[in-house]
């Protein structure tokens, strides 16, 4: 395991515009296990999910994402390539019903030097309430 700084950008989209921008550089940790590539990274108030732990196994074709902490917060997140995936999102309001529908992976993670970026990009439903297209960047630095 080996000590990184990621910057993760999340774009929201609504209607085609881009409505909200999320970006922050934080520490984390890197190592590959099996051919698939673990990252994990403390979550940040500009996220919004200050006090979680997130992390991430990226595989030849698909990411998954898990999310924990003592604040409620305890999400699972798939994304492949036109798949589906529906699962529950815990909010600080309660849960919420979510789907996700990933139209994009972009790998360029270079497994044998444990560097690179992942750009997903997907469309997302919560409860049917807010719908949007996103975009997720995650860079090994």
């Amino acid at each position: 395991m080996r000590d990184i700084t990621l910057k993760i950008v999340g774009k929201q989209y609504f209607d085609g515009v881009e409505e909200d921008q999320m970006e922050f550089v934080t520490e984390g940790k890197i190592y590959l296990k099996d051919g698939s590539i673990y990252l994990l990274y403390d979550e940040s108030e500009v996220s919004g999910m200050s006090g979680c732990k997130t992390s991430l196994k990226i595989t030849d074709n698909s990411v998954k994402m898990k999310r924990i902490g003592a604040i409620g917060f305890g999400t699972e997140m798939y994304f492949e390539e036109g798949q589906r995936f529906c699962s529950v999102y815990n909010t600080p309001y309660g849960p919420m019903d979510m789907e996700l529908m990933t139209r994009s992976i972009d790998d360029k993670m270079d497994r044998e030097n444990l560097c690179g970026s992942i750009d997903i990009r997907y469309d997302i439903s919560l409860q049917g309430v807010a719908e949007g297209k996103n975009r997720l960047t995650i860079d090994v630095m």
